[in-house]
Formats: C-alpha cells, structure tokens, sequence
C-alpha cells in the first residue's frame, strides 16, 4: 500500500430506509445509492450503473490530468460525459458477442486549453489507460462466499 493510501474496501448495506436505498462507506466517505421512483425507490442517490460510469469518468479525468501534469501539457480543464445503453449484439461491428445484448458504454470527453490535435490524440489515447477503464475491458473475476449465518 502506498503511503497515506487507504486500502481499496468498500462497505454495503441496506440502509433500513425505503425500499430498496443503500448505505455505501468508503473509508471515511459516506453515499447512498438507490433506484428510481418508478421501480419502487425513492430517488435518494445514483443508481448503481451510476455509480459504475462515475467511477469511469472520475478516473478517466484523473489519469488525463495526470499526465497532463506530467507532461507539463496546458489542460486547462477535462471534463467526461457518459451514458449506457443496452444494444443488439448482431448490430455491434466490432463486439466479440453476436447473440443477445451488449452494454454499451459511450464516454464523450472534452479537453480544454491550448492543445494541438497531436496533444488532444496522446491525451485520448491516455484516457484508454485510466485503471478503471481497463478493469471494465479486461478479464474481470467476482468471488463471492456467504459469511456468517
């Protein structure tokens, strides 16, 4: 771990208030989830998909601005869109899956500042990189076991 690091443990648990609103702690951070209003929630928080694409865009903006800094490339500002969607696998070009749905994820970033389009390529091609980016892309393992009780 590094120094000053908090371990990567997040902690979930129903929150005991509306249907379906849960309590998210994360070291000393504290957010509630929960689903909309239509499905039976009470619109307290993001969704959990939400969530998901937040951690996407704040990660993608981290390592952006990042290497930016590094670089000492003039990014004023970067800032992430995203959105998620459902889609036909067999309307998919470039998806492995040709059966069923495929969750499509788009993510619009805006770089600003003085930036030739060579700087504006190497920082989309930067974004790509952000750790959570390549979590989602690559082989992801969810080990569950039941505990207590």
């Amino acid at each position: 771990m590094v120094d000053g690091a908090r371990p990567e443990l997040v902690e979930v648990t129903e929150a005991g208030r509306g249907k379906f609103m849960i309590d998210i702690v994360s070291g000393p951070h504290h957010l509630i989830a929960d689903e909309l209003t239509d499905v039976g929630g009470d619109d307290a928080g993001p969704r959990p998909h939400e969530f998901l694409l937040a951690g996407l865009g704040a990660c993608t903006a981290m390592t952006v601005r990042m290497y930016a800094a590094r670089k000492a490339i003039p990014l004023t500002r970067v800032s992430v869109r995203l959105s998620r969607r459902k889609i036909k696998a067999a309307d998919c070009t470039d998806c492995v899956t040709k059966e069923g749905e495929v969750e499509e994820m788009i993510r619009e970033i805006t770089l600003e500042g003085d930036l030739d389009a060579p700087t504006r390529a190497k920082l989309m091609e930067i974004a790509n990189k952000c750790p959570v980016h390549r979590t989602l892309t690559g082989e992801i393992k969810i080990r569950t076991s039941l505990v207590g009780g």
